[in-house]
C-alpha cells in the first residue's frame, strides 16, 4: 500500500504524519488489495482567523476509487471522521460484491 500525505497552506509536524500513518495501517483489515492512499490535509479560511481543518482521503483499489472529505477544528478529528466514512464505504462495497 502506497501512502501519500500532502499538506496545503501549512507544514505538518511529525506527530500528525505519524498519527495519519498509524491509522491508515488499519485499512488493510477492511480491504486486502489497496493500491494507493492519498491524504490531503488543508486549512480552510486562511484569510480569516478561524481556520477549519479539512482532511480528504482517496483510496485506490483495483477497479474502484473511494473518496471522503471531512472538516472540523482539528486535523485529528477531521481525519478520524473521514476514515470512519471511508471504512463504511469500503464495507458497503465489499458487501455488494459478495452478494
Amino acid at each position: 500500500m502506497n501512502v501519500n500525505i500532502q499538506t496545503v497552506h501549512f507544514d505538518a509536524d511529525v506527530n500528525l504524519t505519524d498519527y495519519v500513518n498509524r491509522k491508515l495501517e488499519k485499512l488493510n483489515t477492511f480491504h486486502d488489495r489497496i493500491v494507493k492512499v492519498d491524504v490531503f490535509l488543508k486549512l480552510d479560511n486562511v484569510v480569516h482567523n478561524i481556520k477549519d481543518k479539512i482532511a480528504e482521503i482517496r483510496v485506490q483499489v483495483p477497479r474502484h476509487n473511494f473518496f471522503v472529505k471531512a472538516s472540523s477544528k482539528s486535523f485529528e478529528e477531521s481525519f478520524d471522521c473521514a476514515l470512519d466514512s471511508l471504512v463504511t464505504q469500503i464495507k458497503r462495497k465489499k458487501e455488494k460484491l459478495a452478494a
